[in-house]
């Protein structure tokens, strides 16, 4: 039986700011779902509250897996339950090796009932596994003696957030506007690489403005995300046609939520 993650009426504030007004979504193993919507409607405010990020309060709704409320929990506790987030702007961390942030992560969400003290995975299989999805992706293996995204290129920022997947191997993988500032190329590789880690194991959101990162990886579910709340869904023809039209139809079909959206654009202002 395949794993469930279900959202329903959530609620995100961020100071005393309401973002999300009543999110419902659900995504199973196997799955690819798009999230889609313009500046501000609240799709990144979604990825955040989803791994547990501190700032931003859940004021109603849960987050469940598999029947379990994981609304309380902290980015660790997520994290072992099989989330994982690729970020808009992948954090810089100078002086810890790839490898060696690889080697914690993995074990400690491999290994979740692990003492502390207790030993890292294996280095030898550790190594093996690493250079066989490196390989996979096309990369380097110089990479992985490189700083975690010290003067990496924002090409090679997202291929790192993709060899992270890669070797943590989530139930359900949350991306965050991957594609955002990289050229056509970067993009391709992005999206290739996510199209050879997605099967029936991982349940995917891809949340974008734009269509290239699911060339290779079309969903069977898009979204459309507008003044905090979801709008409308459908198949990856709708993700075609916002590409190619943009949201004013939608806002017109939606006038409420299109209300709140510029209420909160103007908040932010």
């Amino acid at each position: 039986m395949s794993s469930v993650l279900k959202i329903s009426d959530l609620h995100v504030s961020v100071g005393e700011t309401p973002i999300l007004k009543g999110v419902n979504i659900e995504i199973r193993q196997g799955e690819v779902h798009a999230l889609m919507g313009p500046n501000g409607s609240g799709k990144s405010t979604l990825a955040y509250a989803l791994a547990g990020h501190p700032n931003y309060t859940v004021t109603r709704g849960t987050i469940e897996v598999d029947g379990k409320d994981i609304t309380e929990h902290a980015p660790d506790e997520r994290a072992r339950l099989g989330m994982f987030l690729a970020f808009q702007y992948p954090v810089v961390i100078p002086g810890v090796k790839v490898a060696d942030f690889l080697r914690h992560s993995v074990t400690n969400v491999r290994n979740p009932d692990r003492r502390e003290g207790e030993g890292l995975i294996g280095m030898r299989e550790f190594r093996k596994e690493l250079r066989s999805r490196m390989t996979e992706l096309g990369m380097d293996h110089e990479f992985a003696r490189r700083y975690l995204n010290d003067g990496f290129s924002g090409g090679e920022k997202k291929r790192m957030e993709i060899l992270q997947l890669a070797m943590l191997q989530p139930r359900f993988a949350i991306l965050d506007e991957t594609d955002s500032g990289l050229d056509s190329d970067a993009v391709r590789v992005v999206s290739e690489g996510l199209a050879r880690l997605s099967g029936p194991e991982m349940g995917v959101l891809i949340i974008t403005h734009h269509e290239r990162l699911l060339e290779f990886n079309a969903p069977q579910f898009t979204h459309v995300m507008l003044g905090g709340r979801i709008v409308e869904t459908g198949d990856a023809a709708l993700a075609h046609d916002l590409h190619a039209n943009g949201y004013a139809t939608v806002r017109a079909r939606h006038p409420e939520a299109a209300a709140d959206e510029a209420t909160a654009k103007e908040v932010v202002a």
